[in-house]
C-alpha cells in the first residue's frame, strides 16, 4: 500500500510539472492554454483517486489509523 501511495504522489508531482512545462513552452497560447489544462485536470483527477482509494483502503481494512491518542 505504501508503495501505491508514493507512486501516486510522483504522479501528482509530474502532472504538475507538466503542467508549469507547458505554461513556460513557447508555443500559441491556445494549445498552450489547452495542455496545462489538461494537466491540472489529470492532477486533480490523481488526488481524487488517492484519497478514494486510501478511504477504500480504510474500509476494507488494509490499512489502520494511528494518529495521536486522544486525552481525556
Amino acid at each position: 500500500m505504501k508503495y501505491w501511495v508514493i507512486l501516486a504522489f510522483v504522479a501528482i508531482i509530474g502532472s504538475l510539472a507538466g503542467a508549469l512545462f507547458f505554461m513556460m513552452k513557447g508555443s500559441s497560447e491556445k494549445t498552450r492554454s489547452r495542455k496545462m489544462a489538461l494537466a491540472l485536470a489529470l492532477r486533480v483527477g490523481l488526488s481524487i483517486l488517492l484519497f478514494a482509494g486510501i478511504l477504500l483502503a480504510w474500509k476494507l481494512g488494509y490499512i489502520q489509523p494511528s494518529g495521536i491518542p486522544v486525552q481525556g
